[in-house]
């Protein structure tokens, strides 16, 4: 199983950047991790030829299993984020792909409404979304010298996260009742 990382910040070091990092240590045995950087370098989604940045992230999720994102704090999600699900619908490239969303906040709503905001987008593309909001302070050290998870607590919430997708079971999207 491969399973995709995608950090929805464009802020080298941040957060999330973190989390998604550390998460990917957390994976079990077999499982490999891919992180892909190039949300920075993402277009507006237009119809016609689909630019290289946009062809390798297609091409990455449609080889792996499943894709881990983690949001950002607050609602507003970075514009670039929006255009990578754009391609990525366009081209059926999450259509029935189990992803996980996690999201990180000081305030227990901040976490809640990146994730609304992601989920509508991500259920609208035909992904099996699952999650978790971690209300936890960015500011506080969770990471080790080393970038791994040292708070057992956080650590427990990851793997559970990380537990939706390995192995992922087929589920129906949520919204196809």
């Amino acid at each position: 199983m491969k399973i995709i990382g995608i950090a929805a910040s464009l802020h080298k070091g941040s957060f999330i950047n973190r989390l998604l990092e550390a998460a990917g240590g957390e994976l079990p045995d077999g499982v490999g991790f891919e992180m892909w950087p190039g949300l920075r370098d993402i277009p507006p989604y237009v119809p016609g030829p689909v630019p290289a940045s946009a062809r390798e992230l297609i091409g990455l999720v449609a080889g792996g299993d499943a894709v881990l994102l983690t949001a950002p704090e607050h609602s507003l999600l970075p514009a670039e984020l929006s255009y990578a699900l754009d391609w990525m619908a366009a081209r059926d490239g999450l259509s029935g792909k189990h992803v996980a969303v996690m999201s990180a906040s000081a305030r227990a709503c901040g976490a809640m409404w990146a994730q609304a905001e992601l989920y509508k987008q991500l259920l609208g593309a035909g992904a099996v979304v699952m999650g978790a909001e971690l209300v936890i302070s960015p500011a506080c050290p969770h990471f080790d010298e080393d970038g791994h998870l040292a708070a057992p607590d956080l650590r427990a919430q990851v793997r559970a996260v990380i537990a939706q997708l390995c192995p992922a079971k087929v589920m129906e999207p949520a919204l196809s009742l």
